[in-house]
């Protein structure tokens, strides 16, 4: 008598253990390294307040509010890539503007132009702050504050390319699977990882003067 086995079960994209485990290590190391910059910023601050009520006058908060926004939905347009590459789809699969009918490639690549529009606006930021005086060596405040925003600028532009990485590994795919979807999981576990720092950035240089 035949014995009757069970049909395999359909292969799902799940978020890896351990590639997880690995990248939430090592986004805690860099968690503890933008935690110095926090100390330094409120060390200054404290040295000499004077300084801070006088500079912190010239950041345009409804700019940089604006370009927090952005920053934040890159998040979800990020993690809506995700939801379509734990599905396995690589592109759209209807009418452009049925976002609906989306797949990894949009959502990663209107992920990328929201963060190169955030780049953009931190550094006509930064333009404006030097043309008012406000400099990396004018003062305690212009250090730690291009130092603090710099650093972070730099993540984002280290997950932009990150980003580029994982849309031409897609294309030059024979076929979408696990470790094309893999590698978008850990890309957008680093994206929400610095749009998490930057709303803390933003709530207490901006907001916190």
């Amino acid at each position: 008598m035949s014995q009757v086995t069970a049909a395999p079960s359909p292969i799902h994209a799940t978020r890896p253990n351990q590639v997880a485990v690995g990248t939430m290590v090592w986004l805690s190391s860099e968690l503890m390294f933008f935690a110095g910059l926090f100390a330094m910023y409120f060390t200054l601050r404290a040295q000499v307040p004077e300084i801070w009520a006088e500079q912190t006058e010239l950041l345009n908060i409804p700019f940089a509010t604006a370009n927090t926004i952005i920053l934040v939905l890159s998040s979800f347009t990020a993690q809506a890539g995700v939801f379509a590459a734990e599905r396995y789809q690589r592109r759209r699969t209807g009418a452009l503007w049925n976002v609906r009918a989306w797949g990894m490639h949009e959502w990663f690549v209107l992920t990328y132009i929201m963060g190169s529009i955030f780049i953009g606006g931190q550094v006509y930021e930064y333009a404006v702050l030097i043309s008012e005086g406000v400099t990396i060596s004018s003062s305690p405040y212009g250090s730690v504050f291009y130092l603090t925003t710099g650093f972070h600028g730099l993540h984002v532009v280290g997950g932009l390319i990150a980003m580029l990485f994982v849309l031409a590994r897609s294309f030059a795919a024979k076929k979408f699977g696990s470790h094309e979807a893999t590698t978008t999981i850990v890309v957008s576990y680093y994206w929400h990882f610095v749009d998490v720092v930057w709303i803390a950035l933003f709530a207490v240089i901006y907001l916190i003067q």
